[in-house]
């Protein structure tokens, strides 16, 4: 939020859909990050249950044109699967948010405050529940997956594939008793932070121009954290850790270094971006980073813009490429959580993305990595099943 030869999706032309009105191939997209949980959370008031959390899924699933992500959207869009984040938002919100700073030529975004510890573990929950009555209520259409087996068999049934995930481990106490029972619900991705501190470390904020190394990074509890997820085999998401913290997981971690949502420092200098020397432990470590889609992160100005063209991504992608190699890049779009260029717009542009892709010279093997199959083949390798 505010990302050749792969196995199974990545290689085989019959994972290829066809867009019925126009014949043109969609290349299936599995995401690194989206935060539809969050708009269905605040539409709902937290009802997991109930008229209002009733009404929000039949608007899904029927189709509401409000924000990225909605069942017709996903279909229309190629949208096959992702990670669907769990995040916690402050108590008091500024309506404006971060955009009346990221227009300036220079910003330091202020952060929230630290979340109470019951907030945070109460919305934790009831995220969690959303995300399993998503699955409950869409009549076989969505599936709450927890292996790379599960993942590969509701995409070849035509089902979008969800992976839990949580953006900020706000609601995970010290002694990680939350943190298992929720990966017996099916938790398999966790970031341990927002851009917010918290109990386990210091999240990198919005700042720009700036690189990553802004502060402390992770704390004694949060190394515990990591090496609890390496032993539950929790993916550890590196996106909104400051370079400390990056660097804090690298050298704990036994498991792939994996960045849902984030992008290039060379192509963009965001705080929130990576640089080549993040890059090259990420990929040394045969870990991935997905593209985010945030204006903001992609464009060399630093802007929250909607008109920010395609060659913005393409120049992102090429990087990675470059020094990641192909089989570590793939997309984390921030769907639902960021603000994203006006050409794609939402979940059904997807293809407008990948025909540019396409068009920039990235062959059918390539496009299948970077669109579904390196991210499958990565939690594979976190999984281990």
């Amino acid at each position: 939020m505010l990302n050749t030869g792969a196995k199974g999706f990545g290689t085989k032309p019959r994972h290829r859909m066809v867009d019925k009105m126009t014949d043109r191939k969609l290349f299936p997209v599995f995401d690194g990050h989206n935060d539809v949980l969050l708009r269905l959370f605040r539409q709902t008031d937290g009802q997991v249950n109930g008229p209002k959390s009733d009404d929000a899924m039949i608007r899904f699933f029927a189709g509401e044109n409000v924000g990225h992500l909605d069942w017709p959207r996903m279909r229309k869009g190629g949208f096959a699967g992702g990670m669907f984040a769990i995040y916690v938002p402050s108590q008091s919100e500024d309506p404006q948010g971060a955009e009346k700073w990221m227009t300036q030529a220079e910003y330091d975004v202020p952060l929230p405050p630290p979340l109470p510890f019951a907030y945070a573990q109460d919305v934790t929950l009831r995220m969690a529940a959303l995300l399993l009555r998503l699955e409950r209520d869409s009549q076989g259409r969505l599936a709450l997956c927890r292996t790379r087996c599960e993942i590969d068999a509701a995409m070849a049934a035509g089902r979008v594939a969800m992976v839990m995930h949580i953006e900020g481990a706000e609601g995970i106490d010290p002694d990680f008793v939350m943190l298992d029972v929720l990966h017996a619900a099916g938790l398999r991705s966790i970031g341990p932070v927002w851009s917010r501190p918290t109990l386990f470390g210091h999240g990198v904020p919005f700042r720009f121009p700036a690189t990553p190394d802004t502060g402390p990074g992770l704390t004694e509890l949060g190394k515990g954290l990591v090496r609890h997820c390496n032993k539950l085999k929790i993916m550890i998401d590196l996106s909104h850790l400051n370079g400390k913290g990056f660097w804090d997981v690298a050298e704990i971690s036994d498991a792939p270094l994996i960045a849902t949502h984030s992008n290039a420092h060379a192509v963009c200098p965001h705080s929130r971006n990576l640089t080549d020397d993040q890059l090259r432990a990420i990929r040394d470590s045969k870990g991935m980073v997905g593209l985010n889609y945030a204006t903001c992160f992609l464009r060399p100005d630093g802007q929250q813009n909607l008109d920010t063209p395609v060659e913005d991504m393409l120049r992102h992608l090429d990087h990675l490429i470059a020094v990641l190699g192909v089989d570590h890049v793939g997309l984390g779009s921030d769907f639902d959580g960021a603000t994203i260029p006006a050409f794609i717009d939402d979940a059904a542009g997807l293809p407008r993305l990948t025909a540019a892709m396409r068009r920039h010279g990235y062959d059918d093997v390539t496009m299948a990595k970077l669109c579904h199959g390196n991210w499958l083949d990565v939690l594979e390798r976190v999984l281990g099943e």
